[in-house]
């Protein structure tokens, strides 16, 4: 049994916040499933970038787990657990951890880092198949103008 596809006119008379609340779920699925095919996961990538003074980190100081969650506020799920990623990362040797409980990216860790960054563009590649940079561009001036008329900001 197939499904009649909607209308351009049935389309546009759709809620913008139900698609692109399937599309930002379907995403974080897609990407976090890839990530953990080569056996890290999001958060962790996002712990080394924040720490890696040649990636987020604007200086390389170590951070706290209270000041990455601050730092990644805008970005992290409800169900992310920085300190369990972390411990996972200083098991593997990637981070350490001071006396005053800041985290610290070692060599190891930002070796890692360039390594796990490597896989970002076939993630890429897989998501926009079949979609030409000129509709990307379009689809993303539309989300943002969306954002503008609701009175959001824009990063």
């Amino acid at each position: 049994m197939t499904t009649a596809q909607p209308t351009d006119a049935e389309l546009a008379a759709q809620p913008a916040a139900y698609w692109t609340g399937l599309a930002y779920e379907a995403l974080i699925a897609f990407t976090r499933a890839r990530q953990a095919e080569h056996g890290f996961t999001q958060p962790q990538y996002w712990l080394l970038r924040n720490l890696s003074k040649h990636d987020i980190s604007p200086d390389g100081h170590g951070m706290t787990v209270p000041e990455l969650r601050q730092a990644m506020s805008s970005y992290l799920r409800p169900e992310d657990d920085l300190e369990a990623e972390a411990r996972v990362l200083l098991d593997r040797g990637w981070l350490t951890r001071d006396d005053a409980e800041r985290l610290w990216i070692t060599e190891a860790g930002e070796e890692a880092r360039v390594r796990l960054k490597e896989h970002a563009p076939a993630i890429r590649a897989r998501i926009h198949q079949g979609i030409d940079d000129a509709d990307y561009v379009t689809a993303l001036k539309v989300l943002q103008q969306l954002i503008r008329n609701t009175g959001g900001t824009l990063p």
